[in-house]
């Protein structure tokens, strides 16, 4: 498309060409899942030849844009805005008489300052600029890691709350140390966050066959199969070859750590044959732990059935971390019902008697 075709366009629509803008063949879009540019820059689509492919084209840009976002479909002379909400088979409504063609455009204002990763990326850029923020310009890999830690866990609580308010927030806060975390490095001229984005394109195009080749796998279980042989080939290329458990981090929660442990043994076959033998494992560990005859033995048979707890888990396809972590939720509920129980009474909750804090606790659970 040339400078006048698309000056044309924007006659059409009465406004002036913007300083930066985005050229994209509809087509390239409607075989996207999602918009594959920065969406606070202006596009225009050109070659929206039928209905049909207007219609796909919203359904993409929806995937991005709000709902009440207006398009303009432009072509000989004329031209129709269009909010992208409503129901499917009532977009474009209004353009039954518009005759599409190769001529016909989709122009898409852009959407707010800051929409884009690449605006972010800029922005945390400034920060450690030399006129930027004085305290992120002293941050280095080893003080962020707390902060890290911190929005990880924040993030988890948000997913447990099933709050997606709190999720928004908490997932940008991650990503803010992550592209911090980058940009630190790209300062050392040791790698930046594109590459750091190419390369986890790259390994999950490559541990992905079976969607980007032509490889056929049979359900989960063969895809964790086929994952754990890809992973294995990658670490005898690496100088230093690890072993199939050593990719586990040692900073991960203990209930975490132990169930990636089973199932990185289990994708590989080292594990138990029937749900009967980690039953009769569990039951193993109890009487073990009964026999104890020392501090030490019984710690470590306690651990062992911890072990042993989470496999159950595993096999059940349950999460042992947000199962414990639930519980405990639950039993701070319950248990803040039980001292506000205590309060009204104008009591102190030591001086309750353990059967009137079971009569309060019995209360939280009906509420529950």
């Amino acid at each position: 498309m040339d400078f006048n075709v698309v000056s044309s366009v924007f006659d059409t629509l009465r406004i002036p060409p913007p300083p930066r803008l985005i050229l994209l063949e509809a087509r390239t879009l409607a075989s996207a899942h999602v918009p594959p540019y920065p969406p606070d820059m202006p596009v225009l689509l050109t070659g929206v030849d039928s209905r049909e492919l207007a219609l796909h084209l919203k359904d993409v840009l929806l995937t991005v844009y709000p709902k009440d976002h207006v398009v303009s479909v432009v072509g000989e002379g004329k031209r129709r805005p269009e909010a992208l909400e409503g129901r499917k088979e009532e977009r474009l409504g209004g353009l039954e008489n518009f005759e599409y063609s190769q001529s016909v455009c989709f122009f898409v204002p852009p959407l707010g300052e800051g929409t884009s990763f690449e605006s972010f990326a800029e922005i945390v850029a400034h920060l450690r600029a030399p006129n930027g923020c004085p305290w992120d310009r002293e941050q280095t890999h080893e003080s962020l890691r707390k902060h890290l830690l911190e929005e990880s866990y924040e993030a988890i609580s948000a997913i447990d709350l099933g709050d997606f308010t709190d999720m928004r927030e908490e997932f940008g806060d991650l990503l803010l140390q992550i592209v911090l975390q980058a940009q630190i490095a790209n300062e050392e001229k040791q790698f930046n966050i594109s590459q750091v984005i190419q390369g986890i394109h790259s390994k999950i195009v490559r541990r992905h066959p079976h969607v980007f080749g032509e490889l056929k796998l049979d359900g989960v279980d063969g895809v964790l199969a086929n994952w754990e042989k890809l992973k294995e080939e990658e670490r005898k290329g690496k100088k230093e070859e690890k072993g199939l458990l050593d990719g586990v981090p040692l900073a991960l929660p203990a209930l975490s750590q132990a169930q990636e442990y089973q199932d990185r043994a289990a994708r590989v076959g080292f594990d138990w044959p029937e749900i009967e033998g980690v039953l009769d494992k569990i039951k193993e560990e109890i009487e073990e732990i009964k026999n104890a005859e020392t501090d030490f033995e019984l710690a470590s048979e306690i651990g062992d059935l911890f072990f042993a707890i989470v496999n159950f888990a595993r096999w059940k396809k349950v999460d042992a971390e947000s199962v414990l972590r639930g519980t405990n939720m639950k039993f701070k509920k319950r248990f803040a019902y039980v001292e506000q129980g205590a309060k009204k009474q104008g009591r102190d909750l030591s001086a309750l008697l353990l059967e009137e804090m079971e009569s309060l606790w019995q209360e939280a659970k009906q509420q529950d």
